[in-house]
């Protein structure tokens, strides 16, 4: 493909521990996507990972000028890794999928097809995700809480597998916010949202680099970044708690005039003051989150940081 000529598809790749996976990640894209267009590219994020897959990255882009290859200065995350591979997407429909081959290039025709019914964005809706039963049940609590908390229609089945339009892309790069989710910014984009259901698959090689510790986080982090139900939940905790304090104290107020109170229990006192400590903390540590958050945008750092690309734009 001639550097002239604006590919039609860019299917963007962030790249973590994948070195194992490139050959046959690059094998099954370009057979599945010569079979629908003739101009594409293939853009690679390498998240500073410790294997060498930006060592195989380079050897890939040397085989075949289609694929773009960006190397981060350090680990920003895989969504600020995808946020990377769709500032410097081509294409007129970015396909973004993860580089395990649980996502299958297979099912970029049907997702492309698809968008001829008019969407702007059309999601790769996993029929039987091939995880582990914890994962599974973690995620679908996740995303029950995050749906609730956010108001947001994010449906759970769907990971970060999906083909969106030029025109949703354009505008998810004005969205500049530190903390990326990048299914969470692209449903609250808008736009016309269709779906198709495809097979998940089992992972072609490696283990996920996801730990609890990482997905907790995330978690908290993404909920935080996308609602602010926690602080409005906790005001309303707190009047209800004053409401039964006071409807407590008129209780104890009307007893002590009949003579129906005897000695005060130490245990009750104990466990009240600490009850009501725990309460306040918890409230003070959610407002800290939000603040947290208020710091890091206000501090204006870049998303990422590019040590090297394997072009010159």
């Amino acid at each position: 493909m001639s550097s002239a000529v604006a590919p039609v598809i860019s299917v963007v790749v962030p790249v973590y521990r994948g070195e194992s996976c490139l050959d046959e990640l690059h094998r099954r894209l370009v057979l599945a996507l010569e079979a629908i267009v003739d101009e594409f590219e293939i853009v690679l994020v390498e998240d500073c990972g410790p294997d060498q897959a930006w060592a195989r990255i380079r050897e890939l882009v040397v085989r075949d000028p289609r694929i773009r290859g960006l190397q981060f200065s350090r680990n920003f995350g895989q969504h600020r890794a995808i946020t990377a591979g769709i500032d410097v997407a081509r294409g007129d429909w970015i396909v973004v999928m993860d580089c395990d081959l649980q996502d299958r290039p297979e099912e970029i025709p049907h997702l492309f097809a698809a968008t001829k019914s008019g969407f702007d964005i059309v999601l790769a809706r996993r029929q039987r995700r091939r995880d582990g039963f914890v994962k599974r049940t973690t995620s679908a609590a996740f995303y029950a809480v995050f749906r609730y908390l956010t108001d947001l229609d994010y449906d759970g089945s769907v990971g970060n597998f999906r083909i969106i339009s030029r025109q949703v892309a354009t505008s998810f790069r004005s969205v500049t916010e530190q903390m990326r989710f990048f299914g969470g910014i692209v449903t609250w984009l808008g736009f016309r949202v269709g779906s198709i259901d495809v097979q998940h698959d089992e992972r072609f090689a490696g283990q996920t680099s996801y730990t609890w510790r990482k997905l907790i986080e995330l978690a908290v982090q993404t909920i935080v970044a996308h609602s602010d139900k926690p602080l409005r939940l906790a005001i309303r905790l707190g009047f209800l708690m004053a409401f039964g304090a006071l409807a407590g104290g008129a209780w104890v107020f009307v007893a002590a005039l009949r003579g129906g109170i005897q000695v005060s229990g130490w245990a009750s006192l104990m466990v009240s003051m600490y009850f009501l400590s725990g309460v306040m903390l918890a409230f003070l540590g959610i407002l800290g989150l939000y603040l947290g958050r208020v710091f890091d945008e206000v501090k204006g750092r870049p998303l990422y940081v590019i040590r090297e690309t394997t072009f010159r734009e």
